[in-house]
């Protein structure tokens, strides 16, 4: 008869091992539309809450072709776990500081076109708010096609500790933001779960997308 122990082992495996396969596959559908080419973009996905562990990409690592090993398991101080033999994402802790502060089960982070030049854009103001398109139905909590969405915009540092920071302060100034942008960096956004996650990039991305097309018909000052 399995132990107690051993069953606990092999369950946590079983999850990680679901986790990573379901990572990949997002990482690899962003990496196709163009979200997180080359190296750029990390995802992550809540193991364990209490105490609260994190299964993140690898660094350094090209977001097209990642697999189940791709990915490193960390504690809540962004540490790799016991046996990890992989080094996780520079920004593993700013994972960590939206998982803390949102209670998210995953945090995706794309590089896009448009969501670089638009937080570079909207540095200065802090952010800026969209509002009057359908598609804002589909995050979390909108139920109308006339709801304002503020996006916040975070200047982007290489100091991670001081960055997570900053996260946290943002998103406790404004709880209802569905993701950030980092400016010249890209899109943080989370979810209840991975598919939630997925659901506001692709929302977001589409409306950063708009916005930029916009332009060229009329002046965006968000």
């Amino acid at each position: 008869m399995m132990a107690r122990s051993e069953r606990e082992r092999s369950r946590v495996g079983d999850a990680r091992a679901s986790l990573a396969a379901a990572l990949a596959a997002a990482a690899a559908d962003f990496h196709r539309r163009g979200w997180c080419l080359g190296t750029s973009g990390n995802f992550s996905a809540v193991l364990r809450r209490a105490p609260l562990e994190l299964l993140v990409t690898g660094s350094g690592l090209d977001k097209g072709s990642l697999g189940p090993a791709d990915f490193v398991r960390v504690d809540d101080r962004g540490r790799p776990g016991e046996g990890e033999s992989g080094r996780a994402s520079a920004e593993t802790l700013l994972h960590l500081a939206v998982c803390r502060q949102r209670d998210a089960a995953s945090v995706l982070h794309t590089h896009s076109v448009a969501s670089t030049l638009l937080g570079e854009h909207f540095c200065e103001k802090g952010g800026f708010t969209v509002a009057g398109y359908e598609i804002l139905k589909g995050l979390e909590g909108i139920r109308s096609h006339e709801a304002e969405v503020f996006v916040p915009v975070i200047v982007n540092s290489q100091d991670m500790q001081a960055l997570a920071r900053e996260v946290e302060r943002v998103l406790t100034e404004r709880p209802e933001a569905p993701g950030l942008l980092l400016a010249g960096h890209g899109l943080y956004a989370w979810g209840d779960d991975l598919p939630q996650a997925r659901r506001h990039v692709e929302i977001l991305e589409f409306l950063f997308e708009l916005i930029l097309h916009r332009t060229r018909l009329a002046p965006f000052g968000g």
